[in-house]
Order: structure tokens, then sequence, then C-alpha cells
């Protein structure tokens, strides 16, 4: 099978990319120029040079490929580059579905991200009106929610090696937020970590049964785990130790407010807000659902944080 992949360059793609190779799979990718050395075995991949924003590039990507597969998602926007939830989560997605449909590639598999709403923060709603068209598209979808995702980035971002560079290797306390002011819940929201070797797993599984068509699966890891495990979890697979102290969300928003549209500031209001929303699987476990059984999140499983700093 010949797959299109849009977003095949970064964390995820990466991992996609590898299992379809491994399953006989022929990954068709999207690149943008200058980024031809993220692409891992180029020699056994097709490689079609263009962008997201330019509906020429997706066709041309997409033209012959048996299935599509949506990868593109950002943490941060940051307007003043264009780069932009509404550009790359939703409109890319409704560009990338014309283009499927215009060449008659009839399957699509999309990531989303678990936790999603109308009415949430621009990351939801945009992700929210993403899997809305393609839902309606006419083409046999299936939709991935995962939770937060582990596992050696490679050089690419990715959840445990941002909160080692950000929180644990900080010479200050790690924060451990909480809501009003008494700290009498810091640290204590939860998320499900989600290893991308699973994650991987899933996508290949779902283009060869099709039972995974018109289904939507949230991605979790077993364990429901507080902030606080986490980073303790982290910082032991590190081999650091790490001081923690309460932080009050709204002091910390206040100074997102002033400077979260500055790279260089570690984390958005809107992070905050869905971070201690907490993020875990409240529906049909996607993993069992799919016959898969998802890798616990642990010392032994982070290894990688230990290389380097």
């Amino acid at each position: 099978m010949k797959v299109a992949i849009i977003g095949g360059t970064g964390f995820v793609g990466l991992y996609i990319t590898r299992h379809l190779l491994a399953a006989g799979h022929v990954p068709r990718l999207l690149v943008r120029p200058g980024s031809e050395s993220k692409v891992e075995r180029p020699e056994s991949c097709e490689i079609v040079h263009g962008d997201v924003s330019d509906p020429s590039s997706l066709v041309e990507c997409v033209r012959g490929c048996d299935a599509v597969i949506y990868l593109i998602g950002i943490l941060r926007e940051f307007p003043a580059q264009g780069i932009t939830f509404e550009a790359l989560q939703y409109q890319g997605v409704v560009d990338t579905i014309a283009a499927a449909q215009e060449n008659c590639v009839g399957r699509f598999v999309l990531m989303s991200a678990n936790g999603i709403r109308p009415d949430g923060t621009a990351y939801q709603r945009t992700k929210y009106r993403a899997e809305q068209a393609l839902k309606d598209s006419g083409l046999r979808w299936t939709i991935f929610r995962p939770s937060v995702i582990f596992g050696d980035a490679e050089g690419r971002m990715e959840f445990c090696s941002q909160l080692k560079k950000d929180i644990i290797n900080s010479p200050l306390p790690a924060p451990l937020f909480h809501a009003g002011l008494l700290p009498t819940k810091a640290g204590l929201f939860e998320l499900a970590p989600v290893s991308i070797e699973d994650v991987a797993d899933a996508f290949v599984l779902a283009l060869s049964e099709s039972r995974t068509e018109s289904q939507t699966y949230s991605l979790c890891g077993p364990e429901r785990l507080s902030w606080k495990a986490i980073l303790s979890t982290i910082a032991a697979a590190s081999g650091r130790t790490k001081l923690m102290v309460p932080a009050p969300a709204l002091a910390i928003k206040a100074a997102a407010g002033l400077f979260d549209r500055f790279p260089w500031f570690p984390i958005s209001r809107d992070q905050i807000r869905m971070l201690m929303e907490g993020n875990v699987c409240t529906e049909n476990d996607g993993f069992a659902r799919l016959g898969l059984t998802p890798t616990h999140f642990g010392v032994d499983q982070l290894g990688y944080l230990a290389r380097g700093d």
C-alpha cells in the first residue's frame, strides 16, 4: 500500500514511517525544502517537496496513493511567523481532504488529540473542527486521539524530553500547578502518557483492518499518573532528584499573558489550562478495541532521557 503522510518529518511521523516500512508499505512524505535530512531511510520512501499551505503540493503528494495520514499538530502558535492552529490543524486537513477526494484516495487516517472539544482552547477547537470536516467528507476515515506521547525523540520535540529540558534541568524548583490560592491539590491533575511505538502500531493496523473505519479511538497509556508523579519519573530517568513546590496557576498564566508570544517562554496560557484539565481517557479504551496492549510509563521506558543534558 502506498501511503501519503502529511507531517511525516516530525516525532510521530518518524515512527509511523518506520512502522509502515516494516509492514511492507511505501510511505510518500510531503517534505518542506530544507527538511530532507529529517527523512529516515529516504531511499525507501517517496519524497514530494512542498508545503501544507500549498494545495498543489498536497495534490501531488496524495496522487496515486491508497491512503492518507495527516499528522500535523502544534502545541503553540506564533501568528507573526505564520504558525497558527487554524492553518495547520484545520485548514491543512480541509485542503488534504479535498486533494484526497480529487484523486479518489478513499482512506484517510487523522491524528487528533485526547480531550478536544468545540468550546475549548484554540488548539482544541481546531482539532475538533478538523475531525468534523473529515467525518463529513465521505471518505473512509479513522481518527486517533492520543494523550501525551512519550518515546525517544531523536532530536525532535517530545513530551518527556521537553519537560526534562524546561523543568528538570532548570535550577528552579519544579512547579506543581494548582487552581486557586490554596495548594491542597498541587500537581495532582492526571495524564495518561502513551508510547509512540503503540501509537504507530495503531495507525498501521488501521490501514489494514476495515473494522477501524468510521471509528474514533482515544489512545491512553495504562496508568493515570499525576503531574507530580510524571515529573518524579522523568527526574529519576534523568539520574536526578528534583525539588518541587506548589505554583498557583493564576500567577503562571499572568506571566504567560505577557510573554507567551515569545518562543523562549516555555509555556502558554492555553497550555496551562489544558494541562490542568488533565488528559486521561474517559471513553472506551482505544487499545482494547484495537486488540493492542499499551506500554507502561516508567523509568525503564525513559532510558533515552539519560543521554546528554
